[in-house]
């Protein structure tokens, strides 16, 4: 009998490989991804050329991958792993982060990362959740890609409201020193790892901390971007 590990994520039909999650009929109805800048992955007239915003004012990391556009049917199965105690979805979901990667380094555009790092969450909404799903998501990366993976390298030093929640005014300060980093980094190349981007302000304020750990370079990888 087959059981749900070996059922797509969406249709429910039958996998090969159940490691996989999403059957290919249902990776080609995911919401096609425009043209975005490659390094603040909003809509551009080039995917291959940073666009005007980063020329006017670089955001602080040098590249930004995501796996889709926030929107069902893959911001469902997002929010089934980070709400509802789904945490087998995060490497099906890696996987496609994954893949994203890998054309992006076959481009020659991103270097591969020497460590990875996931964004933490405050050690009261780890109890509550029971797992960090950014961190879920960066295990099995570390793993195909062969990089280091340091879960305790940045902490989250105070609980803050829900991002969702607020502004984007409030959303940086909100998250003003709310982030260290606990270990050296130094000319090391990184890739932050996150669930989802909406305004930025949590990877800005992250890049920030590491940016002052004189690390090397800095790419952002999350499954979702708000565009």
């Amino acid at each position: 009998m087959l059981t749900i590990a070996s059922r797509c994520w969406l249709c429910q039909q039958a996998l090969r490989l159940a490691r996989h999650g999403l059957c290919s009929l249902c990776l080609r109805h995911l919401a096609p991804v425009p043209p975005c800048c490659p390094r603040c992955g909003l809509p551009s007239q080039s995917h291959a050329l940073p666009c005007g915003r980063c020329l006017y004012k670089p955001p602080p990391w040098q590249a930004l991958i995501f796996a889709g556009v926030y929107q069902p049917p893959l911001s469902d199965l997002l929010l089934r792993l980070k709400f509802s105690s789904s945490p087998e979805l995060a490497e099906p979901l890696a996987r496609l982060l994954l893949l994203r990667w890998l054309a992006r380094y076959r481009e020659g555009s991103v270097v591969r990362p020497h460590i990875l790092l996931s964004i933490p969450l405050h050690r009261r909404r780890y109890r509550s959740r029971g797992y960090n799903q950014a961190e879920l998501l960066a295990r099995p990366l570390a793993r195909w890609l062969g990089c280091d993976y340091l879960p305790f390298a940045l902490e989250r030093t105070r609980a803050t409201p829900p991002q969702q929640r607020l502004s984007e005014t409030l959303r940086k300060r909100n998250l003003r020193q709310a982030f260290r980093c606990t270990q050296t980094l130094k000319d090391k190349h990184i890739a932050l790892i996150d669930d989802v981007v909406t305004t930025g302000s949590t990877i800005s304020e992250v890049s920030k901390v590491l940016n002052k750990n004189n690390i090397a370079s800095l790419q952002i990888w999350c499954i979702c971007r708000t565009l």
